[in-house]
């Protein structure tokens, strides 16, 4: 197997476990937190992803904690896992209606840390968490977000243990660099605003396909919706939410949410009736 080979591979690897998460949060959850295996090999199918691939990401899932094994009228298949419901639902709010701007009057959340090199995997997690949740990095060990990330920043912290070692303030910016700047050199803002004007960009042309007279075949509206909202999921929780004043002049990402949330509105209904055929039908051949 040659470089480009093994890169591939982990792009369809990657791919196919961004799929089914996205599956299982925006299809699985609608139709009562159980997916089919055969149903949904049947669907994933439908958007190139083979057999064999769904099996390892759904088998690689339930190593995570995140599926378990349950039969259902003769039918194979996996139930979400109070984690599983957990984690999906605390993606929801970023994911579905993006992060609002935060209030400058609010302030701002600092984070400190200074954990030793031999506990260094678990300081490499709370450096994950902090991004995750929206945090810049603006200096060694200290990480910056709207004050409203307080309560998260502090529950991630207590999770691994490292109260010991991590300090969180809140206040206001005193300083005399241009708080602009400052943010722009503390998160990508650049790369997250051109983010959105890409998905802008590709997706709008599709609003004026969908709003006209002339029907979307059901499986299409199912790949359509679901690839959408795997193209989509990433963007917002790249994006801090910093406050409109802050922010350079034409922040794209206002137009990005009015697509993804009008494309959502014109394919949802269609995509999850499309889908629900894989429950009614499934069988044991699995």
């Amino acid at each position: 197997m040659t470089a480009a080979d093994g890169s591939n591979a982990t792009q369809r690897t990657r791919r196919t476990r961004t799929l089914i998460v996205t599956f299982l949060g925006s299809v699985v959850r609608q139709q009562g937190g159980w997916l089919p295996i055969a149903g949904t090999i049947d669907l994933m199918g439908q958007l190139g992803v083979d057999a064999p691939s769904v099996r390892t990401a759904v088998f690689r899932l339930k190593q995570r904690g995140w599926l378990e094994a349950e039969a259902r009228n003769g039918a194979r298949g996996y139930t979400l896992t109070e984690h599983a419901v957990s984690v999906l639902a605390q993606g929801d709010e970023v994911i579905w209606h993006a992060r609002r701007p935060a209030d400058l009057a609010d302030g701002w959340c600092i984070v400190n840390f200074s954990v030793p090199e031999s506990d260094r995997s678990r300081r490499y997690k709370l450096r994950t968490h902090l991004s995750h949740l929206g945090f810049g990095n603006v200096g060694t060990a200290m990480w910056l977000a709207p004050a409203r990330m307080r309560s998260a920043a502090e529950e991630a912290i207590a999770d691994l243990g490292l109260d010991k070692y991590a300090a969180v303030f809140v206040g206001n910016y005193m300083g005399t660099q241009d708080l602009t700047a400052l943010l722009y050199d503390s998160w990508d803002l650049a790369g997250i605003d051109q983010s959105y004007r890409d998905f802008t960009e590709h997706h709008r042309p599709m609003i004026a396909r969908l709003e006209s007279p002339t029907a979307i075949e059901p499986e299409e509206a199912f790949t359509t919706y679901l690839s959408i909202i795997d193209a989509w999921r990433r963007l917002p929780f790249r994006d801090p939410g910093l406050p409109h004043e802050v922010l350079a002049e034409g922040w794209s990402a206002p137009e990005a949410v009015a697509v993804f949330e009008r494309l959502v509105e014109l394919l949802e209904d269609r995509a999850l009736a499309h889908a629900a055929q894989f429950w009614n039908s499934s069988s044991t051949n699995s």
